[in-house]
C-alpha cells in the first residue's frame, strides 16, 4: 500500500458550480481507482478560476452596495476550499459508496506558511479568475489595481503574488486523518497563505501554487508518491516543433536542464516539474501523468517519472 498525494488542476474544475459538480462526479471515478487499489490518497487541487470568481463577485457586491465591504483574499481563499472541498468529498463519497468501499472523506481547510520576504510578493505571477480581452482588462487595472497579464493566448487575468510555501500548518491533523484510513482533501488552491508575525499567523494576500504546496505536504507527511495531473499524459521537450518528444521519465539533472533550457511554459508545465523535482530531491517517487492514466502511470505504463540521481 502507498501514501498517495494528487495534485488536481482547478482549471479541470469547470467555471461554475453546476458545471464543476459534474465535472468533480467524472474527477471521481480514476481517484477512487487508486483508493479501490489499496493506496491512502490525500487530494490536492487549484482554485486559480475558483477563488478570482469569488473576489470579483465580492468586490462586485460591495460596489453595488449589496454588501458592506469587499472579501479578504485569504478568506476567498477559504471560501473556495470550501465549496471545492464539497464537491469532492461528495462525489468521491457516492463513488465510494456505489463500489460498497465503506471509506470516509474529508475536507481540511488549511493554512500553508509563508515568508514575508519571499521576493515573489514584489512580482504578482499567478493568474486567476476569468479571462478578458484587452480593453476590460485594462479597464479592470485602472478601476481596482489589479495587475492583468495576457495569459496564454486565451486573454488577459489578474495576476497575484505566488511565495513559495514553507510550512503546512494542519499537517499533523492531515497525517493522523490519513493514518487512520480516511481520504483527505486538502492544500486546496495551494492553502491559505498566512506570515507569521509576532507568533501569530495572518491570512496575507497571494495564491500559492497548488503542485508546490502539494509537493511540500507530500514531504511532510512522508507521502510515497506524488503524482501531479495534468491534461497530457507525458511531459515532452519540444513542445510543439517536429522534433517534440515524449518522456517516460527524468533524472532530477535532466529535468533542471530542460527547465533551465525553457522547455516548459511557466504557469503550465514550468511548475509541475519543479513541484516533482522538489518531492524527487526529499527522497519520494514523483509522476507526472493525465488523470485518466493516474493508475496506469503508478505500474510505470504512463506517465514521467523524475527521480532521484
Amino acid at each position: 500500500m502507498s501514501k498517495i498525494v494528487i495534485a488536481l488542476g482547478g482549471n479541470a474544475l469547470g467555471n461554475t458550480p453546476a458545471e464543476q459538480l459534474e465535472l468533480v462526479r467524472q474527477t471521481a471515478k480514476p481517484i477512487v481507482d487508486l483508493i479501490e487499489a489499496g493506496n491512502q490518497v490525500v487530494i490536492a487541487h487549484g482554485n486559480g478560476p475558483q477563488v478570482g470568481m469569488i473576489n470579483l463577485g465580492m468586490s462586485t457586491a460591495a460596489e453595488a452596495g449589496a454588501i458592506k465591504s469587499d472579501m479578504p483574499f485569504p478568506e476567498c481563499g477559504a471560501m473556495s476550499q470550501g465549496y471545492i472541498g464539497y464537491h469532492l468529498q461528495n462525489s468521491i463519497g457516492n463513488e465510494l459508496a456505489a463500489r460498497g468501499i465503506q471509506k470516509d472523506v474529508v475536507t481540511v481547510v488549511t493554512q500553508v506558511l509563508v515568508d514575508e520576504n519571499d521576493p515573489a510578493f514584489q512580482k504578482p505571477s499567478k493568474p486567476i479568475g476569468a479571462f478578458y480581452d484587452k480593453e476590460t482588462a485594462d479597464r479592470i487595472a485602472a478601476e481596482k489595481g489589479y495587475t492583468m497579464v495576457e495569459d496564454a493566448g486565451r486573454g488577459y487575468r489578474q495576476v497575484v503574488p505566488s511565495p513559495k510555501p514553507v510550512d503546512v500548518v494542519e499537517k499533523n491533523v492531515v497525517d493522523r486523518l490519513v493514518d487512520s484510513g480516511c481520504v483527505v482533501i486538502t492544500v486546496g488552491g495551494g492553502g491559505i497563505p498566512v506570515i507569521r508575525k509576532e507568533g501569530r499567523l495572518a491570512g496575507t494576500p497571494a495564491v500559492i501554487d497548488k503542485d508546490f504546496a502539494s509537493a511540500k505536504l507530500a514531504e511532510l507527511i512522508r507521502a510515497d508518491k506524488l503524482v501531479v495531473l495534468t491534461a497530457v499524459d507525458r511531459v515532452a521537450i519540444h513542445w510543439g516543433k517536429p522534433e517534440q518528444q515524449s518522456l517516460a521519465q527524468m533524472s532530477i539533472t535532466e529535468a533542471e536542464r530542460y527547465c533551465g533550457e525553457g522547455h516548459f511554459a511557466p504557469g503550465s508545465m514550468l511548475p509541475k516539474v519543479q513541484a516533482a523535482i522538489s518531492f524527487a530531491r526529499s527522497g519520494g517517487d514523483a509522476i507526472i501523468a493525465s488523470l485518466e492514466n493516474a493508475a496506469a502511470a503508478l505500474r510505470g505504463e504512463s506517465g514521467t517519472r523524475i527521480y532521484r540521481d
